[in-house]
């Protein structure tokens, strides 16, 4: 996680010094490619070797207490994850023209869940994790997550996404900001405006 965090203080001061949209697209795409490696490859890699479930016996560590009620939830938080993971990829390829991790978006996308939250793929990875963990009955797992890959990520969002998106969108971002929460979804405040748009 060190890796990801200093590549992205580095690049986003690589950023602010020079702004321009060409900059944006190189260091978002290098970010995306060290995310990538330290996040995604570990978790997947994990999952076949050594197994979710012998990270706390390499390490000493107990396993999750209450093991059916954590498998329960953890499935419940891979629904959701996978929901916000699926409709959001769909919201940055299909409405922004756009694919993560490799083509910036050319339009900012405000629809689908990004009506509720900025960063919808984030929070479906987030929940994912933490899916896995409690899945797997990994105390290990679930606190790595929680302490170590879900901060270093949102560390990338608020000191590097929003500056780039801020720099290829301009005004638009920064209305889109005010109006839509950072991570927790607002669904009962959409529906509030919804209501009052409506009457």
């Amino acid at each position: 996680m060190w890796v990801l965090f200093l590549s992205t203080i580095v690049l986003g001061i690589f950023l602010r010094k020079y702004p321009s949209k060409k900059v944006c697209q190189t260091t978002t795409v290098i970010l995306h490619a060290i995310g990538l490696v330290m996040l995604l490859i570990p978790v997947v890699a994990g999952l076949f070797y050594p197994g979710m479930g012998s990270y706390d016996r390499l390490l000493g560590l107990p396993p999750l207490p209450y093991r059916p009620l954590a498998a329960a939830t953890g499935a419940l938080l891979a629904v959701i994850a996978f929901f916000f993971l699926f409709v959001s990829w769909f919201g940055i390829a299909g409405l922004g023209q756009g694919q993560p991790g490799i083509f910036l978006t050319k339009k900012l996308v405000e629809d689908l869940v990004y009506k509720t939250i900025r960063n919808p793929m984030s929070f479906g990875f987030y929940l994912g994790c933490m899916a896995l963990g409690l899945m797997a009955g990994s105390t290990y797992f679930l606190l790595w997550s929680l302490l170590e890959v879900i901060p270093a990520h949102i560390f990338y969002l608020k000191f590097f996404e929003e500056l780039e998106l801020k720099l290829r969108f301009g005004k638009s971002f920064i209305e889109y900001k005010e109006r839509v929460p950072f991570l927790i979804p607002h669904i009962r405040r959409n529906r509030c405006n919804k209501d009052v748009n409506t009457a």
